[in-house]
């Protein structure tokens, strides 16, 4: 449906609008080119049966392979992707950006509204249903964008934000509900009887095939993770966001040191006693060997806006590897600003040694425990099981840490002999930051509480 419609408008644009009045460049773009080429078809096959009914429009207009010119004013619209070459004189008055969960970055919408800055009228659709990558731009940047928009949290008048989305996660089992992310259920008895038919069949065998998950995304609209072994569900840990005053806290101190040329990461884990509750944030450290915008672009992650952000620190060594110093004297300046009572610093033995001798020259020794926390079953697989029971439950809170959300998302739980082990599918796809938070999670979870805390004073 959405398709067809701005389908419809790109035609008009094509053939009507005057601003430009010459020349107008419309684009059907996607992530890959036969997504490119839906709406674009769509578009076409319009245009023709248009013809069909004013022979008179013929002669103005051509079709020649993935190309349709105005032959009057040589405007044109064409589908653009990843794997379309470079365009001349690109200025995008109009462009359609399709199904926008399945890009990974946001380089396609960055490309067209960089050549938009010379036009008066530009338009950008970005049309999409719900998906399963909670790191793509749909998600992470678009979607956060249009709720504040329609929540009245921030004023837009350019940007036009509509939302067809179930508002819990209860709501896909109530039929009656159903029309919020279906909205063509209200158009006719007809399309009602057709669509809830569908529904009831598809909800009916994702049941029996313990595959809900794809219909709740691709028939809901909800954003759910690509699998079902995802460690954690990200709408758990999204629900945990707040703030929270850290100063003179006692906090657990997790290190993940990764090699050289990858991510080093930090994690805090406050004792929040008044509440019997734990509050996570981490800090990661990027190395930069072969590039710091190939890594980028190689683990679709913008290090460069982050670190503007504070969320992460890049290495300022010129052979690109993290540098320890960095890491350490980050920790110093943490505990020392924030008056924090250092419980334990808890460390991944297996790339510790050429930092060991460091943290002795700084004496942490004297000062905090250091223990070794061993990446095996034995070790982590309590540790993995608590931490997820109490996001679920409430009892982790974090702040708001784009970093440490990827690493939620990119967690995978593998289930072996009653253990529960945290891994990632790609090596592209960052944990660090989860792993250093569950190194510290491992000496957190035994801290024993006050147990006079909110407890009721008899006199």
């Amino acid at each position: 449906m959405k398709s067809i419609l701005v389908a419809g408008l790109v035609l008009y644009a094509f053939l009507f609008d005057i601003e430009p009045r010459e020349g107008r460049q419309l684009f059907c773009a996607a992530n890959d080119k036969s997504q490119a080429s839906i709406v674009f078809n769509m578009v076409a096959k319009q245009l023709m049966y248009l013809v069909s009914k004013m022979p008179e429009l013929k002669k103005d207009v051509k079709k020649v392979r993935e190309l349709l010119t105005h032959t009057k004013d040589g405007s044109y619209i064409r589908p653009l992707s990843r794997e379309t070459g470079a365009i001349d004189g690109f200025e995008p008055f109009m462009a359609v950006i399709d199904e926008y969960h399945a890009a990974k970055t946001d380089e396609m919408l960055e490309l067209i509204e960089s050549g938009q800055g010379n036009l008066l009228q530009s338009l950008i659709f970005i049309i999409s249903t719900a998906g399963f990558n909670l790191n793509a731009p749909m998600y992470v940047d678009e979607l956060p964008y249009a709720r504040k928009i329609l929540h009245e949290e921030y004023r837009d008048d350019e940007y036009l934000a509509i939302i067809f989305e179930q508002d819990s996660e209860e709501e896909w089992q109530d039929k009656k509900m159903w029309a919020k992310s279906n909205p063509l259920i209200n158009e006719s008895d007809d399309l009602r009887e057709q669509i809830e038919s569908f529904l009831e069949k598809r909800v009916k065998e994702g049941t029996e095939k313990s595959s809900m998950f794809k219909i709740l995304v691709k028939n809901f609209n909800y954003w759910l993770q690509a699998s079902e072994e995802s460690y954690l569900d990200f709408n758990d840990w999204k629900k945990n966001e707040t703030d929270f005053d850290i100063n003179s806290t006692k906090v657990y101190i997790g290190l993940d040191l990764s090699r050289a040329d990858d991510l080093t990461a930090v994690s805090f884990i406050h004792m929040d006693e008044d509440n019997q509750q734990y509050y996570v944030d981490s800090h990661s450290f990027v190395g930069t060997k072969g590039g710091l915008q190939a890594k980028i672009e190689r683990d679709y992650i913008d290090y460069r806006q982050l670190a503007n952000d504070g969320y992460c620190t890049i290495t300022d060594l010129s052979s690109g590897i993290i540098n320890t110093d960095q890491v350490l004297d980050y920790i110093d300046d943490y505990v020392q600003r924030y008056d924090l009572e250092v419980q334990a610093i808890c460390y991944d033995p297996y790339a510790i040694h050429g930092v060991l001798a460091e943290i002795e020259r700084r004496e942490w020794h004297l000062y905090y425990d250091l223990i070794e926390i061993r990446q095996g079953p034995q070790t982590l697989s309590n540790p993995n099981m608590s931490f997820r029971l109490n996001v679920i439950n409430g009892d982790i809170k974090h702040a708001y840490n784009p970093l440490l959300d990827i690493a939620i998302k990119n967690a995978v739980a593998k289930d072996t002999n009653d253990s529960v082990m945290i891994e990632k599918r790609m090596n592209r796809e960052k944990i660090d930051p989860l792993m250093a938070t569950i190194f510290a999670y491992a000496e957190a979870c035994e801290y024993e509480w006050n147990a006079d805390v909110n407890m009721p004073l008899f006199i």
